[in-house]
């Protein structure tokens, strides 16, 4: 399946037009990939994940890595978004060559970012993004330039702004009109409100619930990070409808901690005297 194909997919699944497939299994769920190499697409979808994110924020994959990778997870039939940490216009585009389905910005606090972000994923009139046919998007030339534009236009990259911070610089409705998808970026924002405990959790849902209604008088999607199944159900409910759960890296080591657990548990049963 092309670039355009897995787009077109990802924006049927968020609008819930997509057969019965999404309306049944809820949001779209994806995970953020830290580790390089095609092994973590090649799992992901035999997971049976909707989509994948691959985190040039925070990681050690390269640039290199990430176009790699969103190659890969193309030429599987998974959709690959990337995560960066500023809009970047040359990557953005590099990135989109190589058939990433949307690209997620972090931190966004102003409407300019937003703004930033949706020019640097369309072409003119849309957006200032620079056109070339001479990549896998456009079947390496072999697309006539009309076609390619009209397949762009048709189907155009996911912007995902994260929001997670307890105040953005422009009205947060200005924020998050250029957006494809407001998604809430938990960790940071329990971080940056500041509070303990349970007035922690206060605090973060009532953020939530401005950042779900923005959303939702901007006619966009919610997003949202979840680190565990109970997470995942919780911003379900919130409304998200595109989430990211937890990370390869982070599963990775889950599973390993859980195996020598048990395992060590095992040992030290057998070997108490009867």
């Amino acid at each position: 399946m092309d670039a355009h194909a897995l787009r077109r997919r990802l924006r049927d699944g968020l609008a819930r037009t997509d057969g019965a497939r999404h309306r049944s299994y809820g949001p779209l769920l994806g995970t953020f990939v830290k580790l390089p190499g095609p092994t973590p697409i090649d799992l992901a979808v035999l997971a049976g994940l909707d989509l994948v994110v691959v985190d040039l924020e925070h990681s050690l994959l390269s640039e290199a890595d990430a176009l790699a990778q969103v190659h890969h997870a193309t030429a599987r039939d998974l959709p690959a978004v990337v995560r960066v940490a500023a809009v970047d216009a040359g990557q953005v585009n590099r990135l989109l060559e190589a058939g990433a389905a949307g690209i997620q910005l972090s931190t966004v606090r102003t409407a300019a970012a937003a703004e930033a972000l949706r020019a640097a994923t369309r072409h003119a009139p849309e957006g200032r993004r620079s056109v070339s046919l001479a990549h896998p998007t456009a079947a390496y030339g072999r697309r006539p330039l009309a076609d390619h534009i009209a397949a762009e236009a048709a189907a155009p990259p996911l912007c995902i702004g994260q929001i997670e911070t307890a105040t953005t610089d422009d009205p947060l409705a200005e924020v998050v009109a250029p957006l494809d998808v407001a998604f809430l970026g938990t960790t940071d924002l329990t971080v940056d409100l500041g509070v303990p405990g349970q007035l922690a959790a206060d605090v973060v849902r009532a953020r939530v619930a401005e950042v779900a209604a923005a959303a939702a008088t901007a006619g966009i999607a919610l997003g949202a990070f979840a680190g565990t199944a109970e997470e995942v159900a919780a911003v379900t409910a919130s409304g998200a409808r595109y989430v990211v759960a937890s990370s390869d890296l982070a599963l990775l080591g889950g599973a390993m901690a859980g195996v020598v657990s048990a395992s060590r548990s095992a040992v030290t049963a057998t070997e108490e005297p009867s």
